[in-house]
């Protein structure tokens, strides 16, 4: 490492309280800039006015959107087709200057002048990158998530972008699926939290406020139970895993204001998901009172021929168009559905209010995000927000609050470095910088990202000695993915036999080894699904050369989803998922105590693939005694349960209570349990309060979190945590009944650190 960065690592590494109150201060001159949002009806007369204006084709071009991949000077198809005046939206423009370029042809060389929407994957930070998604939700922390994208949307609005297709908020069970990295893992509950949470961080107060970007919920809506954890494959869901388990993120991301939802590639329950208008008519906009713009996911409009659902394009597009989708997200011209839009008016497959519907809740978006007064990028403040040091922090502190920690044989961690003279660092994901951001980054720069080794190096200085060895070559993917060209994967080239020796030499001589090992970020996302949970390539037999020396080692996983480590038990072992920008940093610093893990997982930790899926959530069954015994050849039960994490102290529950035995239908009812922190050290807790349905409409799941909270304890500290369970956190959707119901009933309680917690308490509900 070299001066520059080593000083970048220590800058990084403190002055907190500086930082911290440079947040404050940006976060104060954003709400005082902030102006009151334009009336619906004043936003209402702006769209109708344009659209009295509009040529069939001109309506057409705002409801496409197309892909654009080439550089200036390239002939490009989709610039052509802006400015010809049939494109309503951009996406994958990062360049200031670029879109720019772009919207001035929008602005000044179309007929009716109206601006370009440009959209972009800001799925987890646009230059500042934060921990990925399913990371995030480790943290049990909403504001986690809310403060990492408030910071994305300023760095992503500040060059001129508008809108972002996240959060992803699909459930998902089958960890094979590699979008699980995107969302907030298996639990509708938590999955809720974490979506509201971070369309408040993209949007703001409202969509138009200063900073804020259009959020984008997706997939909508069951994308996460593709069959065997494919990615694309078909999804059939029961009404009730759709009502009770899938669906609830989305309500919760509308309910939180989302500006768009983007309709999903597969087909649900035999019916292809973008042309679905029960999902996108009747629950979405009359259910649930969703009043932004639809957009597809790409090419899913047209691919409804694919689907063999759609006799020819036009249909597909007549199949969207009526189903709900507003717009059409393309990947080229060639493959448009939503360009034979005016033919389809001419023979009257379509209505001209089906149209203008459509084409209303677009330009709404527009005006509302002001790009008709201001359509241009401010350069200046471009550079500025970009280099903000306040962001850093930001995904550093965020970083620190995702990892789990689930063995510490010993005490272990964390380490004393006064004590330590030497430490082995190991790993093909130890010094990559690509991988530590994780996927779904396309501006990725290297020289912001700090490493694992690198944030070692800063952390311990140069009075002990770090020696690094890669151990392995990165292993690589059988099918390469579209998104390798959009970008470029880094690997490790070494002779593994040589190197394996080599790692096990330095790990002998020294003091403790921390062993960073997992997936390449390219094995896991869209179009990553895997059909193994093995560590990749020969990663397994680095970490058993490594642990045979009998030293002291600390596996450090960068994964999404849990591995496989066989039988290899390393004497203390964290995930710490994709942790972005600050990575490197916020490891040092949980290695070496300053700061305490406290996140828990967000899906159950499997034994072996053969499990999957295994949500904790599940029905009592026949013969509950035998629960555990499901499979004749291994335990029935997950290696770590949903909700488990250790940390470098410990706690105790006790004293659960409820306000009051009983309580009558559409009641609240108050839910109090103490925390004390028994061990040594101040660190944090997750509270969790799970119930379960003994008896009513529906047989109900055997535990369903229904509320967390993080807290700081010194050691000695007790705290006494609330909780309001409220009538629609004990309401389901029961398949007996095709509603929703409140049942009368006893309800058991449950309060700890787990979804395992044992203390319990019960409740009825009646009349």
């Amino acid at each position: 490492m070299n001066a520059r960065q080593t000083l970048k690592c220590a800058i990084l590494l403190g002055a907190a309280a500086i930082a911290t109150a440079h947040v404050t201060a940006v976060k104060a001159q954003t709400a005082a800039s902030s102006q009151a949002p334009l009336s619906d009806a004043a936003v209402r007369a702006r769209a109708n006015a344009l659209l009295a204006k509009m040529t069939p084709e001109e309506k057409a071009g705002q409801l496409t959107q197309y892909f654009n991949f080439l550089p200036p000077g390239q002939p490009n198809p989709a610039v052509d087709e802006l400015t010809a005046g049939r494109v309503g939206s951009l996406l994958f423009v990062s360049d200031a200057a670029e879109i720019d370029r772009l919207q001035r042809i929008a602005v000044e060389k179309t007929r009716l002048k109206i601006p370009v929407l440009f959209g972009f994957d800001v799925i987890h930070g646009f230059k500042t990158i934060m921990p990925v998604p399913i990371a995030v939700a480790a943290s049990f922390d909403p504001k986690v998530a809310e403060d990492g994208q408030r910071v994305a949307s300023s760095e992503a609005r500040a060059i001129g972008l508008h809108w972002t297709f996240a959060p992803m908020v699909d459930i998902a069970r089958d960890q094979r699926w590699g979008r699980i990295v995107e969302g907030a893992g298996e639990d509708p509950y938590l999955g809720s939290i974490m979506a509201a949470a971070q369309v408040r961080g993209f949007q703001g107060p409202n969509i138009g406020a200063p900073g804020h970007i259009i959020a984008g919920p997706k997939h909508f809506a069951g994308y996460g139970a593709a069959l065997g954890g494919r990615d694309y494959d078909e999804v059939n869901l029961s009404d009730s895993e759709l009502w009770n388990v899938y669906l609830p993120p989305f309500k919760a991301a509308v309910d939180a204001g989302a500006g768009n939802i983007m309709s999903a590639y597969m087909g649900l329950n035999g019916n292809p998901a973008s042309g679905n208008s029960w999902l996108l008519t009747d629950v979405l906009r009359k259910a649930w009172g969703f009043k932004g713009f639809v957009v597809t996911d790409a090419g899913a409009a047209y691919d409804l021929k694919t689907h063999e659902y759609a006799k020819d394009v036009q249909d597909a597009a007549v199949h969207a168009l009526s189903a709900g989708v507003d717009l059409e997200m393309s990947v080229d011209p060639s493959r448009a559905a939503y360009k034979t839009i005016p033919e389809a008016l001419k023979t009257g497959k379509l209505t001209t209010k089906q149209v203008d519907d459509a084409v209303r809740r677009v330009l709404e978006a527009k005006i509302r995000m002001g790009l008709f007064e201001k359509p241009y990028v401010d350069q200046a403040e471009a550079a500025r927000v970009l280099a903000d040091p306040a962001h850093r922090l930001v995904s550093r502190q965020a970083a620190e609050r995702t990892f789990v920690l689930l063995r510490n044989a010993g005490g272990l961690l964390p380490l004393d470095k006064n004590g330590i003279r030497s430490v082995a660092v190991i790993g093909p994901l130890a010094d990559s910088a690509r991988d530590t951001v994780g996927p779904w980054v396309f501006r990725q720069d290297d020289s912001e990202t700090i490493t694992i080794l690198a944030g070692i190096k800063a952390k311990l200085g140069s009075g002990v000695s770090v020696e690094y060895a890669p151990g392995v070559s990165t292993p690589e993917r059988l099918y390469a993915s579209m998104f390798d060209a959009m970008s470029p994967v880094k690997t490790v080239k070494v002779d593994d036999n040589a190197e394996i020796a080599r790692s096990v030499a330095i790990a002998n001589k020294s003091d403790v080894t921390v062993l960073v090992l997992g997936e390449p970020q390219n094995m896991i996302g869209e179009g990553a699904s895997r059909a193994s949970l093995d560590l990749p390539g020969h990663q397994q037999q680095l970490l058993e050369a490594v642990l045979a020396t009998g030293k002291p080692v600390i596996v450090l996983l960068m994964n999404a989803r849990p591995l496989d480590l066989k039988e290899a038990q390393p004497n203390a072992l964290m995930n710490i998922w994709y942790p972005g920008s600050q990575g490197g940093a916020a490891v040092a610093n949980v290695l070496f105590g300053d700061v305490a893990p406290g996140g828990k997982l967000p899906f159950s930790w499997v034994r072996s693939i053969g499990q999957l899926p295994l949500p904790y959530s599940h029905l009592t069954s026949h013969q509950p005694q035998n629960a555990g015994k499901r499979y004749s050849d291994q335990p029935s039960t997950p290696l770590y349960p949903f909700g488990y994490g250790l940390s470098y102290s410990t706690f105790s529950f006790s004293n659960l209570k409820v306000s009051q035995p009983s309580v009558r239908l559409g009641e609240s009812v108050d839910v109090t349990v103490d925390v004390k922190n028994t061990g040594s050290r101040t660190a944090d807790e997750v509270a969790q309060l799970y119930i379960h349905q003994r008896y009513g409409s529906s047989a109900r799941p055997v535990r369903e979190l229904k509320g967390f909270q993080r807290i700081t304890l010194a050691p000695g500290q007790t705290r006494t945590v609330s909780f309001t369970l409220k009538p629609q956190d004990l309401t389901y959707w029961s398949s007996a009944k095709r509603a929703f119901v409140q049942d009368e009933t006893t309800f058991d309680l449950y309060a700890g650190g787990d979804s395992t917690a044992s203390l319990a308490a019960t409740f009825t509900v009646g009349k």
